[in-house]
């Protein structure tokens, strides 16, 4: 995706997996349509983010990195900061945050979400429109945090729920039980 336009197509070719992935997709579909800004982080409403879901070839484990200000356990990922090219954005992140190089397994879009990020110091509230994107990378790649997370490692598909993933993490689960290695 190199231009807002191509994410809207992208994000209307997108079919959701359940209710709460759809009220997800509607949203963030009409603030990408309404914002030609979206991709910048100074839009003080929200902006559009890319992240990954890596799993391992066998789509046994995830690759999560605990983050440090969020304190919560989250697929990699972050902001675009001017650039529509969402999923270039996904994979420098994990490339970031985690040191793995993963590669992308598909061109589109994976799963989308919207979620408050609460204000800090001179930064308001606001929302991160999340397009995420499928990746792989061998569990022989050992992930290193970065300073912006507390930890990062592979985890067990069935495991993540025990770390108190939030609704969204735990959907990217389930999606990835439904794929079969190598699909």
């Amino acid at each position: 995706m190199r231009r807002r336009e191509d994410l809207i197509r992208a994000l209307r070719a997108h079919r959701p997996w359940d209710r709460r992935e759809a009220a997800m997709l509607a949203r963030v579909l009409a603030f990408v349509e309404e914002h030609e800004a979206c991709f910048e982080r100074t839009l003080l409403a929200g902006h559009v983010t890319g992240s990954a879901w890596v799993v391992n070839p066998e789509r046994t484990h995830a690759l999560l990195v605990h983050h440090r200000r969020l304190d919560r356990w989250l697929q990699p990922g972050g902001h675009c900061d001017g650039s529509p090219d969402v999923a270039g954005t996904a994979l420098r992140e994990v490339w970031e945050e985690t040191g793995v190089d993963a590669r992308l397994l598909s061109p589109a879009i994976f799963d989308v979400d919207a979620h408050d990020i609460p204000a800090r110091g001179a930064e308001p509230a606001h929302v991160h429109y999340d397009i995420r994107f499928l990746a792989e990378a061998p569990l022989s790649q050992e992930p290193v945090a970065s300073p912006e997370s507390r930890d990062v490692r592979w985890v067990r598909l069935e495991e993540i729920p025990l770390l108190g993933a939030d609704e969204s993490v735990l959907r990217l689960v389930e999606k990835t039980k439904a794929i079969r290695p190598g699909g």
